[in-house]
């Protein structure tokens, strides 16, 4: 297939050996369904003013994979003055320019918002931010990304350009650094779980790490403690649902990653492991997973301060700890979904169904996963009025008859009609 759609060559060496431009022409379809009316003003402007304009980063990592991006950012030779200049000659209204100190600039063509980024390179670093300068060097700007398959640009005529041989590793499913390891974790400690995320989503195998990958993470984990929380969360939920989850998890214990970043530093690990396998195919969410390795709820507690998780997260992952061995499938009955619909119909949380179907992920039960996506809360059909019209007019009297009728309808399988239910009342 892609002998037909790419030719590619060598155009240039760089000054380092194994450095090397390679080109070579994308004609997907998947190419051509950017170029909406929008990215074709924007391609104009440029042009109009002699400054160029590629795609950059994950976007042209999945257009080389076959997949049409979501997200589609821009890099250019034009500062951010000569674009805000260009931009208001064209009459193309600009947003959100917080990033103009950082070399970004957002312009809004035919309803669409494009990001577009002067290229960069890193003056000063200090393992979480770092301060730039600008260049017209597509090379050094390539050079201070995080992996090779991330740092490729595609020219709006179709052109790659490849200077870390990006696109030879993503043929061959490997995950790598731009030139140093060491180097490239220590301009961005977060760089260290965004290898594991990109890892999961391009790799075959579970264990083709290179060694000086991991001696290089595993010497510079502790750089993890001074990144924020919610960037740590954003990347590590992202991993968890991906390929390898289980292996990769393991791994960041054994690289002594799990201190740093929330996670309980005696993690029931061979439990994460279980548990992935059975949840895997079944889109968890990263909470399930994550919840195997947490044997206390004071564990879930020190997480949620170290990472800020959402309060739905939270709640999740102290529901699996709490209830993963006591709410479970009855020996007696073990198609049965009847232990779990009456903790649901019992429960006054609004999202018990939601968290009761992860609990079923996490214990790989799925037939009766299935049968309980299917399940609705039935209603339960009598009122207080209804007891006041048999002459029950104590409120004590009428709740606890209505316990005792909601426990006779628990039993029927919540089967049972008003009348039937009310003849217990009469009788």
């Amino acid at each position: 297939m892609w002998s037909r759609l790419l030719s590619p060559r060598v155009i240039g060496r760089a000054s380092v050996c194994w450095r090397s431009l390679f080109t070579m022409k994308l004609k997907t379809s998947e190419f051509q369904s950017l170029f909406s009316d929008g990215l074709k003003g924007l391609a104009e402007v440029f042009e109009k003013h002699q400054h160029e304009l590629r795609i950059a980063g994950g976007a042209v990592r999945d257009l080389l994979s076959g997949k049409r991006p979501e997200d589609v950012d821009f890099a250019t030779t034009a500062t951010p003055e000569e674009m805000k200049h260009m931009f208001q000659k064209a009459g193309i209204r600009m947003i959100n320019n917080k990033g103009e100190a950082h070399g970004t600039i957002t312009a809004r063509l035919h309803n669409e918002n494009f990001e577009v980024t002067t290229l960069r390179v890193d003056v000063e670093t200090d393992g979480r931010h770092a301060e730039v300068e600008f260049t017209t060097d597509w090379q050094k700007d390539a050079e201070r990304r995080d992996l090779t398959i991330n740092s490729m640009f595609l020219g709006l005529d179709g052109t790659l350009y490849d200077y870390f041989k990006g696109y030879e590793d993503l043929q061959n499913r490997e995950v790598r650094f731009v030139g140093s390891a060491e180097q490239r974790i220590q301009e961005d400690y977060l760089r260290i779980l965004r290898y594991f995320r990109f890892y999961g989503r391009v790799a075959l195998e579970p264990d083709g790490h290179e060694a000086e990958t991991l001696a290089a993470i595993k010497e510079n984990g502790r750089g993890l403690a001074a990144i924020s929380g919610e960037r740590i969360w954003m990347e590590l939920k992202k991993m968890v649902v991906g390929n390898h989850a289980g292996h990769l998890l393991e791994l960041m214990y054994s690289l002594e990653l799990a201190q740093y970043i929330g996670l309980p530093p005696d993690g029931d690990v061979e439990e994460m492991k279980r548990v992935w396998q059975k949840a895997k195919g079944r889109s968890p969410k990263p909470m399930t997973v994550l919840a195997a390795l947490f044997r206390r709820p004071e564990e879930v507690e020190k997480m949620d301060i170290r990472l800020k998780v959402s309060r739905e997260e939270k709640t999740l992952a102290l529901f699996l700890v709490k209830h993963r061995r006591e709410l479970r499938k009855s020996d007696d009955e073990p198609d049965s979904l009847k232990p779990f619909t009456d903790f649901i119909f019992d429960s006054r949380d609004l999202d018990s169904q939601s968290k009761v179907c992860e609990l079923l992920k996490y214990q790989g039960e799925d037939k009766l996963l299935a049968e309980l996506s299917r399940w609705s809360v039935p209603r339960f059909p009598v009122s207080g009025h209804d007891l006041r019209r048999l002459g029950i007019t104590s409120g004590k009297e009428i709740g606890a008859a209505i316990q005792q009728l909601r426990d006779i309808w628990k039993k029927s399988r919540y089967q049972m009609d008003k009348d039937e239910l009310l003849s217990y009342i009469k009788s």
